[in-house]
């Protein structure tokens, strides 16, 4: 016996446990015909969504931590003191560097003034070449000191500026890499944080699947929830990973809204393929359990109930793999047939097509 004829008691209880509606008895149910269009192949993949800012912050300067104004998880906004270095001796240096420099415009002024005494008198033939040479070497060596005495305060002051760490974008602390009191070095980390701002997918293709990817450059993103996340310039890494074979993809999120966190799962579904199946809505399927059935019209626009096999669904329609052919008409609402004056349920059940006893 056939598996349709099998499943014809299951189909009989299925349609009676269907809450029933009475349309008149010269109304036609709605209807639409079978389609043939293209289906989309998709390699379904899963992506991680992380940060595209995200560093670690060093010392450039040694001392002592002295302030730690933010902990681990906590916000922070651009230009906020994160790290406070002790910053004793940078002041120090600070306050020796800005003495130079006023030892050294004081040189200045000296050798300017005595440069411009000779000159006068040396115009006049009263000193000798030899000192006036002399006098303009000194005002050179005074002005070359003065910029060295500015050059070692700027570098001072930069030195003590480096005493005070602020975030350079605003963002989240992720990890403290020092304590209170810690001695540190130039070069040491001190804190690692992210921005939210702005955030990226990131998925491991198959290397069969990369060229493909690469000459589509199309890709679906959505939440556990089934929404889509609008996407933007897409980067592939021109070398594979030597482990896993793959080649990672990174896509650009357009609307990082504050519900999107680096460290979540995504779907990620790229385009490897298409083909030619047939449609039906999704409404117009009957199904209970493993049954699936639809009603078809005939020539006599009378209903008769069909087992289907189905495939995918996809935005609203349902694929059909067996038991329909394109052009027949399937009713988009079949709970309005079911106990109708138009439903004659004895011989309305037929089996799948191409299927024998």
């Amino acid at each position: 016996m056939s598996l349709a004829r099998s499943l014809f008691p299951a189909l009989l209880c299925f349609l009676s446990s269907i809450a029933q509606a009475q349309p008149s008895p010269g109304e036609f149910p709605a209807s639409v015909p079978v389609e043939r269009g293209a289906f989309a192949e998709s390699l379904h993949l899963d992506g991680v969504i992380e940060a595209v800012q995200q560093s670690t912050v060093s010392a450039q300067t040694s001392g002592t931590v002295q302030k730690l104004p933010f902990d681990v998880d906590d916000s922070v906004a651009a230009g906020d003191l994160i790290v406070q270095l002790e910053d004793s001796e940078q002041r120090a240096r600070v306050n020796q560097a800005r003495a130079g420099r006023e030892e050294a415009q004081a040189a200045l002024a000296d050798a300017q003034q005595r440069y411009a005494r000779i000159e006068a008198v040396h115009e006049r033939g009263l000193v000798s070449r030899q000192e006036f040479d002399q006098a303009r070497n000194n005002l050179a060596a005074a002005r070359a000191r003065m910029e060295r005495a500015g050059a070692a305060l700027a570098e001072a002051e930069e030195q003590l500026g480096y005493t005070r760490i602020v975030a350079p974008y605003g963002g989240i602390l992720t990890e403290r890499h020092v304590e209170l009191g810690e001695a540190v070095n130039p070069g040491q980390p001190l804190l690692s944080g992210l921005s939210l701002e702005q955030l990226r997918v990131v998925v491991d293709l198959p290397q069969k699947y990369a060229d493909l990817a690469r000459s589509e450059r199309q890709a679906r993103v959505t939440l556990a929830d089934g929404r889509v996340l609008e996407t933007g310039s897409m980067t592939f890494y021109p070398y594979a990973d030597p482990e896993t074979h793959t080649f990672r993809l990174r896509m650009r999120l357009s609307e990082p809204n504050g519900s999107l966190y680096p460290g979540m799962l995504v779907k990620v579904a790229v385009p490897v393929g298409s083909r030619a199946t047939l449609w039906v809505p999704f409404s117009s399927l009957l199904h209970r359990s493993e049954v699936r059935a639809v009603f078809v019209l005939n020539d006599q626009n009378r209903p008769r109930l069909r087992q289907v096999r189905t495939g995918v669904r996809d935005n609203g329609r349902i694929e059909i793999l067996a038991g329909l052919s394109e052009g027949e008409r399937v009713v988009i609402d079949p709970s309005l047939l079911v106990g109708s004056e138009r439903l004659n349920l004895s011989g309305a059940a037929e089996p799948v097509k191409g299927e024998q006893e």
